[in-house]
């Protein structure tokens, strides 16, 4: 029978393990959301296969959940246990962007280790990790994203702005590249700079205006979304409804146009009439004469094109990127440090580096950490 019908016995061998899984794969993914590591390590050593499991319906891996939850060890661990990545559930997302959306930086730090990918779009609505990281203001999630788009050199906030033209310094540099993924829009023509105007999200915001996001993208009418603002509104229009003065001024600051009218005729200031933001009718009526230019994100100078590289070729312990973030989420003019990764010092330090950062005066911002 196996010789003749090769198909059908492959079909109820498939059958037979689903039911034959079924309740140790709900007892991983209830590890994997609780954070039972310890649970989650004896399931899979018991079967490996369970990595693979996904519920009935929402379809959402252990991954899926150990990610939204922001469980990094397991994430890690289900990641060495050969889990697919880039898995989606039924809605098409995948583990970064639920991890995205709910703020997990941890957890996004691993994935872009193992080289997750950062253009899944949502089937809903477009979206991708980056529409939901800005829709929720998670300038962490925003930076690590980007890593391998941005060079780790010290004038990038320069080159940005079209103030450096030194090529020398930027070869690892693709600005199309890095263009066509911050403007990316999801349906409706929503780009992640609307999201973050709207939901007057000031970090993150100035961050993906630092790196190239565009004040003049509009939203289009595509038949699938439902846009209460207006057909053709640019990210001014959405920070005017969404009320915040700051989102507004920066947007200002950055070249938006204070006339351009949607397909409802409707200017910004219009817009913040009509959805009673009165404290911004001064800031949209005139552009101001002198504009203060705005600090850059202490974000954008962070060196992760380099660090993630180290990480990723080397036994170096991923861990130091949690050190870096954290420090930089406390303030620092990171454009101004000078960051050292090389051999650790003393015995038995082969395969062993550390790093550390001090400022342009020698000062040490970083202690020396070993990473092991």
């Amino acid at each position: 029978m196996p010789e003749r019908y090769p198909k059908t016995m492959r079909f109820l061998s498939l059958v037979g393990n689903s039911f034959g899984c079924s309740a140790s794969g709900e007892r991983l993914v209830s590890a994997a959301r609780d954070g039972d590591i310890q649970e989650a390590k004896a399931l899979l050593d018991y079967n490996p296969r369970l990595v693979r499991y996904s519920t009935f319906g929402v379809r959402n891996s252990p991954l899926h959940y150990s990610a939204a939850q922001g469980h990094h060890e397991i994430v890690s661990l289900l990641l060495e246990s050969g889990v697919d990545i880039n898995l989606r559930n039924y809605r098409g997302q995948t583990a970064l962007m639920q991890a995205c959306q709910y703020g997990h930086w941890e957890v996004v730090q691993i994935l872009i280790l193992f080289m997750a990918n950062i253009h899944k779009a949502d089937y809903l609505n477009g979206g991708t990790a980056l529409h939901l990281a800005a829709l929720n203001g998670h300038s962490r999630c925003i930076r690590l994203l980007l890593a391998d788009y941005i060079p780790s050199i010290p004038n990038f906030c320069n080159v940005m702005r079209k103030r450096s033209r030194n090529e020398d310094s930027i070869q690892e540099f693709d600005d199309f590249a890095l263009h066509e993924v911050i403007n990316r829009p999801a349906d409706g023509g929503i780009t992640a700079l609307h999201m973050a105007a709207l939901n007057g999200h000031v970090e993150s915001l100035q961050l993906l205006l630092d790196l190239g996001a565009s004040v003049t993208k509009v939203t289009v009418e595509d038949g699938t979304t439902i846009d209460l603002i207006g057909a053709g509104s640019t990210p001014l229009h959405y920070a005017a409804c969404g009320g915040n003065a700051q989102c507004c001024q920066l947007l200002i600051a950055r070249g938006a146009s204070l006339n351009a009218e949607n397909v409802n005729g409707w200017t910004s200031l219009m817009v913040a009439r009509s959805w009673h933001r009165d404290g911004l009718e001064e800031i949209l009526s005139t552009r101001p004469e002198k504009q203060p230019r705005p600090l850059p994100s202490p974000f954008l100078c962070l060196p992760l094109m380099s660090i993630v590289k180290i990480a990723r070729s080397s036994v170096v312990y991923a861990g130091f990127l949690k050190i870096l973030l954290g420090f930089v989420g406390v303030g620092c003019e990171y454009a101004m440090c000078k960051l050292h990764i090389d051999k650790a010092p003393g015995e038995n330090s082969e395969n062993k580096l550390s790093f550390s950062a001090e400022n342009v005066d020698g000062e040490q911002l970083i202690p020396r950490h070993q990473l092991v």
